[in-house]
C-alpha cells in the first residue's frame, strides 16, 4: 500500500509489532540519519552495516580486538565512528572502495573508551569518554588541532590538588542537537554544561533526586531532555536557554579564549587571568515529566525519542523479559502500552529517525525491528470507492453504461482546445500586501513598475534578468520579490534591495546574525557532503554445491 495515500499528514504513531529480527549477534545498533541503513556493535570488535531494505548485511568493519562500546553517523551517513574497549577510536569512510574498508583515522586513548560521538555539523570534532570518568573534545582539523579534557570547575580549584578532588565522576556525555554545548552527567546527579567552541564549562544544574547519571537523550530540535538515573526514574527537561551567557568581548581581551593575545599585550605584559575567569551559573532542573514503572520497580537500559518528540521510547532492564514502553508525550506524558518482545532481555534501542520504527537489541545479539501495521484502506486510492464490511447488491443506474455519440466526445474535446491556456505565469504566496506593494499572480508582461510600464521577466527569487530591456525609467531591475512573494517598491530602482533578515545562509544561520558557534564548526569542512558520495554495497554470491 501507499504509504503517502493511508497517511497524507505524516503523522506518526508508535509501533507495536515486530516486523522482522535480524540474526546480528550485536550488543547495541543504532539507524543512520536517512533511515536507510543500521550499524550494528558486535562482542568480537567488529561493526556491520545493514540495509533495511533487503534486510541483509551489505558491510563489516572489522578494526577493535576487544568489545565494541558504541557507534555513531555523521550528519549524511558517510563516515561512522566506532568505539572500543581496546582504547581506540577508529572512524570509517563508507564512501571508500576497498575491501575489507582501510580505516580514514584512529584516536587513541589511555583508557578504554566508554562512549564516543561525531559533532553534529562537523564529523572532525569527537566527544569522547573514558572509562576513568574523563571527557575529551578532540578537534582533527589542521587549523584546530587539539584534545581537551572537559573539567568541572570547582570551588578552591586554584588552591592546589583539593580542589580537583572533589570533582565528580563523568558517566556520561552528549553533544546537543545544535553541537553548541555538551552536556556532561556525573555519578551525584549532575548536569554540566559546557560550551563546545571555548571548552569552557558555563553552568551546572542539580537535579533533585537523582543519583548517578546513566544517560541523556535529545528531542530533534534540542528543546527537550530526558535523563536516565540509577534511582529507576526517567526525568524530562526543558532544556534552558544559555544565551545570557555568552561572552562579552572587551576592548583589552579577546572574546573566545581560542584567540591568540595580540603582539603588544603578549610582548609587555603577562596575559591577566581575568578575561578568562566566566562565572558558572548554578540553577536546579525541575522536570516536567517523570517516567518509571511503579509496580516492578524496572530500571532503564536506554531510551529514546520519536521523530517528532511526540513519544518517548524506554528499554527496561529486566532480566527475565523484552520490555519496551512508550509514552504518549503529547497527552501529558500518559503511559501507552508495553511492547514485549519475547524472553530475551533487552540491552538498547533506538527510534528511527524519519519513521514510526524501534529497533531493540537482545542479550543474544538479535535485533528486532517494530513497525505499526497499517490497515489496508483501498477507499484511498479512489474517492468514488467505499470500503464495506459486507457483500451490498449493487444498483445499476439507467444511463451508467450507455455508449456516448463519438460525435458529442469529438465536439467536446475541440472546444477544450480553443481554450487559452497561461504558460506565461507563475503562481507566488498568497500572503496579504504590504504598504506600497502587490500580491497575487506575475506574468512575464505583465509586472508593475511605479510609471505603470512593464519590467522584464522576473524569477522566483524576485532577481530581474540582467539581459531584460530596460523599462520606462531607464531601469532593468524592476521589482523585487521579497521572501512572502510580495512586491516591494523601492526609491532608487537601480538598487536591488533583498531582505536579509529571512534568507538563511549556508552556515544555518541568517545574513543578518552571524552565529559564532556555527562558523566555528563549519571551519575545515569535512566532505560529508549529501550526494556527494556513494556507499559500495558488497555481496557475497553463494556457492553452489
Amino acid at each position: 500500500m501507499n504509504e503517502a495515500l493511508i497517511n497524507p499528514f505524516h503523522t506518526l504513531s508508535h509501533p507495536t509489532a515486530i516486523q522482522v529480527t535480524l540474526p546480528a549477534t550485536a550488543l547495541f545498533c543504532k539507524f543512520d540519519p536517512s533511515g536507510r541503513f543500521l550499524a550494528t556493535g558486535r562482542h568480537n570488535g567488529a561493526a556491520e552495516i545493514w540495509d533495511l531494505e533487503t534486510k541483509n548485511e551489505i558491510r563489516c568493519l572489522d578494526g577493535h580486538v576487544k568489545p565494541c562500546t558504541s557507534v555513531d553517523w555523521s550528519r549524511n551517513s558517510r563516515y561512522l565512528l566506532t568505539s572500543s574497549k581496546d582504547w581506540n577510536i577508529v572512524i570509517w569512510d563508507l564512501a571508500s572502495p576497498y575491501d575489507p574498508p582501510q580505516r580514514h583515522n584512529t584516536l587513541r586513548f589511555d583508557a578504554p573508551v566508554v562512549s564516543a560521538s561525531f559533532h553534529p555539523k562537523n564529523s572532525r570534532i569527537i566527544l569522547a569518554l573514558l572509562t576513568t570518568g574523563e571527557a575529551y573534545l578532540c578537534d582533527s582539523r589542521k587549523a584546530s588541532k587539539s584534545r581537551t579534557q572537559l573539567k568541572e570547575v570547582v570551588e578552591g580549584e586554584g588552591g592546589g590538588e583539593g580542589g580537583s578532588s572533589r570533582r565528580s565522576y563523568i558517566t556520561t556525555a552528549r553533544f546537543d542537537p545544535s553541537g553548541k554545548h555538551v552536556f556532561i552527567g556525573t555519578s551525584n546527579g549532575t548536569l554540566l554544561v559546557f560550551r563546545t567552541r571555548t571548552k569552557t564549562m558555563i553552568a551546572r544544574h542539580k537535579i533533585s533526586g537523582a543519583n548517578v547519571m546513566k544517560g541523556l537523550e535529545f528531542t530533534k530540535c534540542g528543546r527537550r531532555l530526558v535523563t536516565n538515573s540509577s534511582d529507576r526514574t526517567l526525568r524530562q527537561f526543558t532544556v534552558p536557554s544559555y544565551s545570557h551567557l555568552e561572552p562579552t568581548p572587551t576592548p583589552s581581551s579577546s572574546s573566545s579564549p581560542n584567540c591568540a593575545p595580540s603582539p603588544s599585550s603578549s610582548s609587555f605584559s603577562p596575559p591577566s587571568p581575568q578575561p578568562q575567569v566566566q562565572e558558572i551559573w548554578e540553577q536546579d532542573l525541575e522536570p516536567t515529566h517523570r517516567f518509571n514503572d511503579p509496580i516492578n520497580k524496572t530500571a532503564w537500559h536506554t531510551m529514546s525519542y520519536s521523530p517528532d518528540g511526540e513519544w518517548l521510547a524506554g528499554g527496561a532492564a529486566d532480566s527475565a523479559a523484552h520490555k519496551v514502553y512508550i509514552w504518549d508525550l503529547s497527552n501529558d506524558g500518559l503511559f501507552v502500552s508495553a511492547l514485549d518482545g519475547g524472553r530475551e532481555p533487552l540491552t538498547h534501542l533506538h527510534w528511527h529517525p524519519k519513521k514510526s520504527i524501534i529497533s531493540s537489541t537482545t542479550n543474544l545479539g538479535n535485533v528486532h525491528i517494530w513497525h505499526c501495521p497499517n490497515p489496508e484502506r483501498w477507499g484511498a486510492f479512489a474517492g468514488g470507492f467505499e470500503e464495506v464490511d459486507e457483500n451490498v447488491e449493487y444498483e445499476e443506474r439507467e444511463s451508467e453504461f450507455d455508449i456516448e455519440d463519438e460525435a458529442v466526445i469529438l465536439e467536446r474535446k475541440m472546444k477544450a482546445e480553443e481554450e487559452d491556456v497561461d504558460i506565461d505565469s507563475f503562481a507566488v504566496a498568497t500572503s496579504p500586501p504590504t504598504s506600497g506593494g502587490l500580491a497575487g499572480r506575475v506574468t512575464r508582461d505583465q509586472s508593475v513598475a511605479p510609471d505603470g510600464s512593464t519590467p522584464a521577466f522576473q524569477g522566483v527569487n524576485g532577481i530581474s534578468n540582467p539581459t531584460a530591456k530596460p523599462n520606462g525609467n531607464g531601469n532593468g531591475n524592476g521589482h523585487l520579490h521579497d521572501t512572502n512573494g510580495t512586491l516591494t517598491d523601492g526609491d532608487d530602482m537601480s538598487k536591488m534591495v533583498v531582505d536579509t533578515t529571512t534568507t538563511a545562509n549556508a552556515g544555518g544561520g541568517t545574513m543578518g546574525t552571524v552565529d559564532p558557534d556555527t562558523l566555528w564548526a563549519e571551519e575545515d569542512p569535512d566532505d560529508d557532503v549529501p550526494g556527494g558520495w556513494r556507499m559500495k554495497v558488497l555481496i557475497e554470491e553463494e556457492e553452489d554445491d
